[in-house]
């Protein structure tokens, strides 16, 4: 394929000309003949009435199609190589929901309208470039321990103090004629309003990521206008943005008012400067997520929380300090936060449920129906699963409000991964209400 082994390849087409819009992804790009090619086998089979969604190459890459709002056309190439539980399907379900996430971005910073109705190419090539920092961030996922880009749950900090956190955020929000705010801490949310909740999944998750890109620009404030990709698609919000210290950002959606001006001088002072220590308490959480008051067993080495009701998520990798010398070696931080993610994937493929309300179109599921049967062996729901590889023991439960993901070493017998993976979402739940 030309790929190095692992590198995804990001094109972006018209979907009736095949005109280039833009490549992103991999330092080796894919020859324009290669390109070509890949759109035209797509469109012919669309001219036999054949929808080519996937293929895999003899040398163990992957290729996924989609068209979206029959304008543009998202084509992901992956060298293959992503080592790990699982293998051809699980990297299927990553890129399709990198095809997902890329066309929400560029919805998020440019709108459908300009999408769907292409009335001047070069001027979308140019409006296009405005999407790449947050298209770049979801190909590259460099930021450890953010999960939502493929769970489409927010990742979320526990803060030690949430109530004096909500409270501020609630009144701040209201003050700035919103209903729509949260507070964003290591990339994280920690406090969010209740309407900021109840925005589609894969909004929040696209948000925040925004919002990471735009703190990571360096500016102390924004006003940004944004669309929602499900709830307001056509018609753009003010996203204003403040940094508070270093690492903590809050956000609101609003109107015409106020003015970036008036919020940054007249409300961020009031309702956070009374806050700052404990913003810093929030900030000393870092990216375990977890406050001081959940205590995890030693034997923990990763683990992903998911609140099924609230689809949010909280996760962390450890570093193992009692790890006998004599034991396999642990893997690397990185790489555990790799294999969190492929025991993710391999769960939710072939037992759990990954119900994502209103975030997933009732194509889009279908889809999915139609590309995994592997559940139809079962003459019922699975609620735990565990999986021994050689560089870790995974376990996976799903209860009626949650869904855990563990990773420990190897040197912790099998038939204890159940105790340790039910202690342990008890001790969470149990310490945070989460």
């Amino acid at each position: 394929m030309m790929l190095q082994d692992g590198s995804t390849q990001l094109l972006c087409l018209t979907a009736s000309s095949g005109v280039p819009l833009f490549t992103r992804g991999a330092s080796k790009q894919l020859p324009f003949s290669v390109i070509g090619s890949l759109n035209g086998v797509h469109m012919f089979g669309g001219g036999h009435g054949v929808t080519l969604s996937s293929c895999e190459t003899e040398s163990g890459g992957k290729v996924v199609w989609r068209v979206f709002q029959d304008s543009v056309m998202l084509i992901a190439v992956n060298g293959g190589g992503r080592g790990g539980p699982g293998g051809s399907k699980e990297e299927e379900v990553h890129l399709q929901r990198l095809l997902e996430n890329v066309w929400s971005c560029m919805v998020l910073v440019l709108g459908q309208d300009e999408l769907a109705n292409v009335r001047n190419v070069e001027r979308l090539k140019r409006d296009l470039r405005s999407c790449f920092c947050l298209i770049d961030q979801l190909l590259e996922e460099k930021q450890e321990g953010i999960l939502g880009n493929l769970t489409h749950c927010a990742d979320s900090l526990l803060p030690p103090n949430p109530t004096l956190l909500q409270e501020a955020m609630d009144g701040f929000a209201q003050a700035a004629d919103s209903e729509f705010g949260c507070l964003i801490v290591h990339g994280r949310i920690a406090a969010a309003t209740e309407k900021w909740w109840l925005l589609a999944p894969q909004e929040i998750v696209l948000l925040s990521a925004l919002m990471r890109s735009l703190t990571a620009s360096g500016s102390a404030s924004c006003d940004y206008p944004v669309f929602l990709p499900q709830g307001s698609p056509t018609v753009a919000h003010r996203l204003l943005r403040f940094q508070l210290l270093p690492g903590a950002d809050v956000c609101v959606l609003c109107g015409p008012t106020p003015s970036l001006h008036r919020a940054e001088s007249g409300l961020v002072g009031r309702f956070w400067t009374p806050l700052v220590e404990t913003l810093r308490d929030c900030l000393a959480v870092g990216e375990r997520s977890l406050p001081g008051s959940v205590s995890l067993r030693p034997d923990v080495m990763a683990l992903l929380l998911i609140n099924c009701e609230t689809r949010r998520s909280v996760s962390c990798v450890r570093t193992l300090t009692n790890h006998p010398p004599g034991d396999p070696p642990l893997p690397s931080k990185p790489r555990c936060w790799e294999l969190l993610k492929l025991f993710y994937i391999f769960s939710t493929t072939r037992y759990f449920n990954q119900e994502e309300t209103l975030s997933v179109t009732s194509e889009e599921r279908a889809q999915r129906d139609n590309t995994e049967d592997f559940v139809l062996g079962f003459t019922h729901q699975p609620q735990q699963c565990y999986l021994v590889t050689e560089e870790c023991k995974s376990f996976g439960l799903q209860t009626p409000q949650h869904q855990f993901f563990l990773l420990v070493p190897l040197s912790v017998p099998t038939f204890a991964l159940r105790t340790v993976a039910t202690q342990t979402l008890s001790d969470i739940v149990a310490a945070t209400g989460f």
